[in-house]
């Protein structure tokens, strides 16, 4: 038996929290969920505030509970089909493996119909806006 199994104070500790992230909110959509939570970090926040401004999520809220404090997303459905705004989040860049792109060779997902959220030097952008300051940067996932 597991020494820290039934232990309230255990707190689990995540290798790749982008997986993570990416994860609560896939698996929030698969449950129909309105609201998922998930810990803050920065890169976090920035990646939140990507994905509401490019109509992927509803509504965020950052929450300080003196801790590292949490991320409320109201995630968005189609109100007519109840399809979900995102269909898929796939992580690109991952510990083992660090996936960067130049200025030059940007992905481009789903034909521009779809988002590469890039962790650059100038914050968190998307492929576009990337490609717009002429920047490279890690492609941290695709979101579409």
């Amino acid at each position: 038996m597991h020494p820290f199994l039934g232990c309230r104070n255990f707190i689990e500790m995540v290798t790749d929290p982008i997986a993570d992230y990416l994860t609560r909110i896939r698996n929030a959509i698969s449950a129909n969920h309105r609201v998922v939570e998930i810990p803050a970090s920065n890169l976090k926040k920035e990646m939140t505030k990507v994905l509401h401004d490019k109509g992927y999520i509803q509504n965020f809220r950052f929450e300080d509970d003196n801790l590292q404090g949490k991320i409320k997303i109201a995630l968005k459905y189609n109100p007519e089909t109840k399809q979900p705004a995102i269909t898929k989040l796939e992580r690109i860049s991952k510990p083992g493996l660090r996936k960067y792109s130049s200025a030059d060779s940007l992905p481009r997902v789903l034909n521009g119909l779809g988002v590469a959220i890039l962790s650059t030097s100038k914050g968190v952008l998307t492929d576009k806006e990337a490609r717009k300051e002429h920047i490279g940067g890690e492609v941290l996932c695709y979101v579409y």
